[in-house]
């Protein structure tokens, strides 16, 4: 969802809910003229999103489709346009306002409302019922159960027309708590860069520190196989999203061992990591055979 806010709607979501009471005049004179031939501020931000999920969505139908919902960080969304005014500036903003907790926060709640009205549109009056969703960074059961009755008010009700709804992995207590998780959510994706950062204590974007940064460190590795094993004991579809995969053979075939539903892969790193998986899937079944031979 961030890739067509940020290059295609441009406006952070609560300056449209609350337009008339934007400070800056320069950027709401920017707003009105991206609004153009919309009389409610509002439906730009829902027509714009709904028309590039819902054009992913017909390109795979009737395959799945799962949309992450926003993950913006504060300062991220403090940088659209008429952001600042309603970001508060936070010290590390990668483990601050962002992901689950923005959803019901009354500073964010009516924007995640017109992320849920573009949705509704793509699955109700496109009819593109492979849509589904995906909650990133959400630290809690609670908060898991909280997001969830948010969706249903909002009219995006799970199980309703095969509505199923996912939750990243990315955070310690995904992994600790997974069989919690797993009663409220449908499946899990896992997020490798943020798990590893959080079970190294390790900044991703740190170039001091990036040696230390390893998908490939066996506390990391734990994490990954636990949350795997927890989800296919409790027959819940588990993926995983991250760069590892595509760049190190011997990562994808640990993930293939373990035995991962899916991987998502960067578009430039599809084909390197479809041949990772053919080598990996190759590898796993000469060591089964093995195995069973001795």
């Amino acid at each position: 969802m961030e890739f067509v806010v940020n290059n295609s709607i441009r406006i952070h979501p609560m300056a449209l809910v609350n337009f008339d009471q934007l400070k800056d005049k320069k950027e709401q004179a920017l707003i009105e003229e991206l609004c153009e031939g919309y009389i409610d501020k509002k439906e730009y931000f829902i027509d714009k999103l709904s028309q590039a999920i819902g054009t992913i969505s017909a390109a795979f139908h009737p395959k799945d489709v799962i949309l992450r919902m926003s993950d913006f960080k504060s300062n991220e969304y403090a940088n659209l346009i008429g952001g600042h005014q309603f970001e508060h500036e936070e010290e590390n903003p990668m483990i601050g306002f962002r992901g689950a907790s923005r959803y019901y926060h009354e500073r964010y709640r009516d924007g995640f409302a017109l992320e849920c009205a573009a949705v509704k549109r793509v699955r109700d009056e496109m009819g593109l019922e492979n849509l589904k969703v995906m909650i990133p960074f959400c630290r809690t059961p609670e908060e898991g159960r909280r997001v969830v009755k948010i969706l249903q008010e909002e009219g995006i009700k799970q199980g309703e027309n095969g509505l199923e709804i996912y939750v990243m992995a990315e955070i310690p207590s995904n992994v600790i708590l997974a069989k919690e998780f797993s009663e409220i959510f449908d499946g899990f994706s896992i997020g490798s860069n943020d798990l590893t950062q959080l079970t190294l204590g390790v900044d991703r974007d740190s170039e001091v520190l990036s040696e230390l940064f390893e998908e490939q460190n066996s506390a990391v590795k734990w994490m990954i196989s636990e949350v795997i094993r927890v989800a296919r004991k409790e027959g819940k579809k588990i993926g995983l999203c991250g760069q590892a995969p595509s760049d190190n053979p011997a990562f994808a075939q640990f993930l293939i061992a373990q035995g991962i539903d899916s991987i998502s892969f960067n578009p430039d790193a599809l084909l390197k990591g479809i041949e990772n998986m053919i080598q990996a899937e190759t590898q796993n079944k000469i060591h089964k055979n093995e195995k069973a031979r001795k």
